[in-house]
């Protein structure tokens, strides 16, 4: 009988290192599809160790402390999902950013490197200016508009060769702080949004991008890969859908242009930032529409706040 796949998690008290917690111990997370198994293999219990490192436990500016960890628990692979994703806050706190973000980043690449351990870093789709005019794919040219998008790019270029970066977008889960709920909330207690419509991205649910990266683990691919929720959609319809799920009439959203947001946003933001996730579906199969992953994050977040 063959051991199980050593794996460290880092940033795994976020959104989406608990989706890949559960994930990797064979359970389905909150707002999860037990039917969605990109490589055709359910994940059965005992095939992963896995050892989650929480913000507090692994500091990934600290290169010793990340060589430390790495060296005591010898993992095949990490996922390094540990990052600073505050877009806004970024544009001022630009050197804290890129500590994280890309230093660290490349201190969890020399690190898998000394151990033998393949690196899963996650990088996102603002490293993208929003221009092409279309769905991105893995080789068009990066031009970040934020000090955000320009750290995760810095990041992505400290990496192997041999690493797999993984390219993901407006990231939503159940558990965690995310527009999902902000727009949930204010649907539930009677109030109205209002948001843009001229932002074109696709979501991505953190559930399905959790067992999505559970392929990965396995076939530890390298190179980059976007990985998202299939078909494009902007904030407003994001928001008019939750409210529809929510019972909510048409009143309840309104569109509005980036230019009527006050305050203005710090970061800017690229325009159509949509990714093509068309390799990763050649190689296993397409994650699930943005539709049917928002719609189990409502279901599983009204069940999770009425078992509270």
């Amino acid at each position: 009988m063959s051991r199980a796949t050593r794996v460290m998690v880092t940033g795994a008290a976020g959104q989406v290192g608990v989706d890949v917690l559960d994930v990797l111990a064979g359970a389905v997370p909150l707002g999860g599809d037990r039917s969605f198994q990109p490589d055709a293999r359910p994940v059965p219990e005992g095939e992963f160790e896995v050892l989650g490192l929480t913000r507090r436990e692994l500091d990934v500016t600290d290169r010793d402390a990340v060589f430390r960890a790495t060296q005591a628990t010898r993992p095949d692979v990490i996922v390094h999902l540990g990052a600073y994703t505050a877009v806004d806050r970024a544009e001022t706190e630009e050197a804290t950013c890129f500590a994280i973000n890309a230093a660290g980043t490349e201190s969890m690449s020399l690190a898998a490197r000394e151990v033998g351990a393949h690196l899963i870093a996650i990088s996102t789709d603002y490293v993208f200016d929003g221009n092409k005019g279309g769905a991105y794919v893995e080789d068009d040219v990066t031009n970040p508009l934020n000090v955000y998008g320009a750290s995760k790019r810095a990041g992505e270029l400290l990496c192997s060769s041999d690493d797999t970066i993984v390219r993901t977008s407006w990231v939503m889960g159940v558990r965690g702080k995310n527009v999902a709920h902000v727009i949930a909330e204010r649907a539930l207690s009677g109030a109205s949004v209002r948001f843009v419509n001229d932002q074109t991205g696709t979501v991505t649910v953190a559930s399905d991008l959790a067992r999505a990266l559970a392929t990965l683990v396995r076939q530890r691919p390298g190179g980059l890969w976007h990985v998202a929720n299939s078909g494009t959609t902007t904030w407003f319809d994001v928001a008019h859908y939750i409210g529809e799920i929510l019972g909510r009439d048409e009143a309840f959203a309104t569109a509005i242009a980036t230019a009527q947001l006050d305050p203005a946003p710090l970061a800017t933001r690229p325009i159509r930032s949509d990714l093509s996730s068309e390799k990763f579906a050649l190689h296993w199969s397409a994650l699930p529409d943005w539709r049917d992953g928002v719609t189990r994050l409502i279901r599983d977040r009204g069940a999770q706040r009425g078992a509270q």
